[in-house]
This record gives C-alpha cells, sequence and structure tokens, in this order.
C-alpha cells in the first residue's frame, strides 16, 4: 500500500467519524473534484479553450463541492449562487491583471527539468496561466460561501422573524471571523509549498528585488491575492444573496396568506 493510498483512507476514516454521512459525501466530492480536474487538464491538451474549459469545470467543482456537503437546501443554494457571481467577478479581474503581470510560462528555475523537452505544445500559456489563477480560488471561495450561508441558516432558524438589516449585519460579522484564519491558511499554504524555492533563492544569493521579479514567485503571490479577494467578495455577496432569498421567502409566504 502506498503512502498516499494510506493517507487517504485514514483521511476517510476521520471524515466518516466526524462528519458522518455529511464527512462521506464531501470525500465522495474530493473525489469527483480531482476526477473534473483530470478532465479540464485532459481537454486543455486536447486544444480545447483553457478559459472556457476552466469555467465550466469550476462551476461544476463548487457545485459538488458546496451541494454534497451540506444538507440544508436554503444554504447550499445561496451558496452556490454567491459562488457564482464571485466566480464572475474574479475572472473579470484575473484575465487583465494576468495578461498584464505576464507570467506565464516556465520561469529560469526551470530549465533544468525542461532541459531537451519542447515548450511549443500548440497551447496558448497566458490562457493556461488565467486557467491555474481561476482555479486556485474555487476552495476558498466555496468555503467562505458555505461558512457565512450556513451561520445565517442557523440564525434564521433560531430567529424566523429576525429583520434583513440584522441579519446582513450578522453576516457581515460572521465573515469578518473567518477571514482573519482564512487568510492564516492561504499565507502558510504558499509559504510551506515554496519553502525550498525559498531556501534555493538565499541559497543562490538573489536580491529581493530578483525575488519581486522571479516568474515562479509573482504568479504565486497572484494567486494567493486572487484567493484573498475571492474571500473578501464572498462574505458581502453571499450574505447579500441569503437577505434577498429570505426577503423573496417571506414575500411569497405573506402573498399566500392573504389569497
Amino acid at each position: 500500500m502506498s503512502t498516499i493510498t494510506l493517507l487517504g483512507l485514514i483521511l476517510l476514516v476521520l471524515m466518516v467519524l466526524v462528519g458522518g454521512k455529511a464527512g462521506a459525501q464531501s470525500f465522495l466530492a474530493l473525489i469527483l473534484n480531482f476526477g473534473l480536474l483530470f478532465l479540464a487538464i485532459v481537454l486543455v491538451a486536447f486544444h480545447f479553450s483553457p478559459l472556457i474549459v476552466t469555467l465550466v469545470v469550476g462551476v461544476m467543482v463548487l457545485a459538488l463541492t458546496i451541494f454534497m456537503s451540506s444538507g440544508d437546501d436554503l444554504s447550499s443554494t445561496v451558496a452556490f449562487i454567491a459562488s457564482a457571481m464571485v466566480l464572475v467577478l474574479l475572472v473579470l479581474l484575473i484575465v487583465p491583471v494576468e495578461h498584464w503581470a505576464m507570467v506565464q510560462g516556465f520561469g529560469p528555475e526551470d530549465s533544468e527539468d525542461l532541459e531537451g523537452l519542447s515548450v511549443l505544445v500548440g497551447i496558448n500559456f497566458v490562457q493556461v496561466t488565467i486557467a491555474t489563477a481561476i482555479l486556485s480560488t474555487l476552495g476558498a471561495i466555496a468555503e467562505a460561501a458555505m461558512a457565512i450561508a450556513a451561520g445565517l441558516s442557523e440564525i434564521l432558524e433560531q430567529h424566523p422573524q429576525v429583520a434583513l438589516k440584522a441579519l446582513y449585519g450578522d453576516g457581515i460579522a460572521v465573515g469578518k471571523q473567518i477571514i482573519g484564519t482564512t487568510f492564516n491558511t492561504l499565507f502558510f499554504g504558499f509559504f510551506g509549498g515554496f519553502l525550498a524555492l525559498f531556501i534555493w533563492f538565499t541559497g543562490v544569493h538573489y536580491s529581493f528585488g530578483e525575488i519581486l521579479n522571479d516568474k515562479i514567485f509573482v504568479a504565486e503571490i497572484l494567486m494567493i491575492l486572487f484567493s484573498m479577494l475571492s474571500v473578501l467578495l464572498t462574505v458581502p455577496v453571499t450574505t447579500w444573496v441569503m437577505t434577498r432569498a429570505v426577503a423573496g421567502k417571506r414575500k411569497r409566504a405573506a402573498h399566500e396568506a392573504t389569497k
């Protein structure tokens, strides 16, 4: 048994023990998401548009992640709608920024690994970089949206007649509490993943300016910033979608009561 298989089984057992049926569904969603990402890679390799493939797969990943991890229809629907809206906003931001940053392709640090290989594969690497940046934000978007939607659903369950203004304020308050921890998670994930690269920078005596202009470093920093922005956008958007959903639900209930 390989290490990855063993760790996967441990993860499955812990998710079932802690989350029960929801944990098992989340593990299944994780496997399906991996399959979708693999499918996206295959489609891009066959010269389908990376941007279109990413948008379609991104929406499917959000749907699987959100709907298979929650049994509450209201919170799941709100989280998905808000996530889709944030995804659209991020695409409008990521596309011009990545074109301006020019961090596509490979850096000089990759030259040894690419020695003897051709990079003329007929794929637009700018679009690949955009696709990578979009996919890197999906987890942060789904996590933040579900946290806000689930928190507001719990408030509605305890206080069904809460005012919409108060509900919006509660959503922002919940969002403020998760923003800090989410930012730390993203930052330390980036730092841990690139610790070897930082050591390499130090070993070859890169100056601070050279590090800031290194293609690999800038590309990763941009992805972290996009993920942080996605969390910041998700908090108010999810709260707004929830208040609109509750307002519509109350309006329909009042209309039915007057019949």
